[in-house]
């Protein structure tokens, strides 16, 4: 457990994981599974979808204070060119569908901002990311549970 979180409630440990931008749920559900914490999942989950909103209009607020050559302005100008496929061609379905795999950038972070940075309409843009959320959680929720099935086993 990182030292920054010693000391903490188990529910707040969890939540600032599942906050951690490029990691989310995908490192807060396997260490929740590994530690024997599922209770904790539903607050995995809710951490997760209520990255959104704030950042959904954090963007709005500061996009334009960026630097164009920053390290933050081409961060999000690669997530733009990372969704734009996806959501040009399928829209909500493709946007959904970029937040839930399971990836290193393509978590509700991402998915936040290509929705900000395609101009797709806040309230479809946010059902789309938590669609997302929710596929995205079952997986990794899956995919923990059998890794940890597979190491018992051994």
């Amino acid at each position: 457990m990182p030292g920054f979180l010693a000391g903490l409630p188990a529910w707040v440990k969890y939540v600032l994981v599942a906050w951690i931008p490029t990691i989310e749920l995908r490192a807060a559900i396997p260490w929740a599974v590994a530690m024997n914490d599922e209770a904790y999942l539903p607050i995995i989950l809710l951490a997760s979808l209520a990255i959104f909103w704030p950042g959904y209009y954090f963007l709005e607020f500061v996009y334009e204070r960026f630097s164009e050559g920053g390290w933050i302005h081409r961060k999000l100008e690669h997530v733009r060119a990372k969704a734009h496929p996806l959501v040009e061609k399928y829209g909500f379905w493709g946007l959904a569908a970029f937040v839930a795999i399971p990836l290193p950038g393509t978590g509700a972070y991402a998915g936040t901002a290509a929705a900000w940075l395609l101009d797709m309409e806040p309230k479809r843009a946010f059902l789309a990311v938590s669609l997302g959320v929710i596929s995205a959680f079952f997986i990794v929720w899956g995919l923990a549970a059998l890794g940890m099935l597979a190491v018992s086993r051994m």
